[in-house]
């Protein structure tokens, strides 16, 4: 191996020890599963997002809101059990997550971000969160939406954007604190549902689950250790 080829492979697997990012989680739907990596450095929303997986807290609620070529939203408890036709999307917690926004993480397709509303400070949901399906766009695109938001794309980001596609006029206004490493044909199939006035599909999108990828077993394990004990108490 001649000292150039060294040096890449050096390069490659310092890139990619840098962009190792500790947590995964798995969404299971009717449509297939949805495995996304949360990112390290947005650490108020990627550990909202553990503690609401290992509560259980989102199993049932709805992809409630989806536009093909842009996002599939969810994670709305009012979505739970919600009527045929029922608005939604208004729904949360009692609390928000302060903003996490950066250069870094941008609207590309596969982004895992956070819905709000229009507060000042962009603080976002504690229970709302969104994957971005998205489309490309063009040199010119991204050139018109840095004069207006200000932000500066890499080349790299743009070759992405232009490839791949996203939501970049999003940037600079929601935190994005993960990707999808694995069912992106999964989000495509839930983006193309028919839906009504409000972008909710016209056939319920159940999450069935949410659980942090590694801990599944973990909780099996503990359930069924419940349950042994309480036939003991029963002796």
């Amino acid at each position: 191996m001649n000292i150039s080829r060294v040096l890449l492979v050096a390069a490659i697997s310092i890139s990619t020890a840098a962009n190792a990012q500790k947590h995964k989680v798995k969404i299971v739907t009717d449509y297939g599963d949805i495995t996304v990596m949360l990112y390290d450095n947005t650490p108020l929303n990627t550990e909202n997002m553990l503690k609401n997986a290992r509560e259980h807290f989102y199993d049932s609620t709805l992809f409630h809101r989806c536009i093909p070529q842009f996002v599939i939203q969810g994670g709305d408890p009012e979505s739970k059990h919600a009527k045929p036709g029922q608005a939604l999307g208004n729904g949360g917690l009692t609390y928000t997550i302060p903003a996490e926004i950066n250069d870094t993480y941008y609207h590309k397709r596969g982004a895992l971000g956070v819905a709000r509303d229009q507060n000042p400070t962009k603080a976002g949901s504690a229970a709302q969160f969104y994957i971005v399906s998205g489309k490309p766009f063009t040199d010119a695109d991204l050139d018109n939406i840095a004069k207006r938001s200000g932000r500066t794309y890499t080349a790299e980001q743009r070759e992405v954007l232009k490839t791949q596609g996203g939501t970049p006029h999003l940037d600079g206004g929601y935190t994005v604190f993960g990707e999808v490493i694995e069912g992106m044909d999964v989000v495509d199939k839930i983006a193309a549902e028919p839906r009504d006035g409000n972008d909710r599909p016209n056939k319920d999108v159940v999450i069935r689950s949410i659980r942090v990828v590694g801990e599944e077993k973990k909780g099996l394990f503990t359930r069924i250790g419940n349950l042994f004990r309480k036939k003991d108490k029963r002796k």
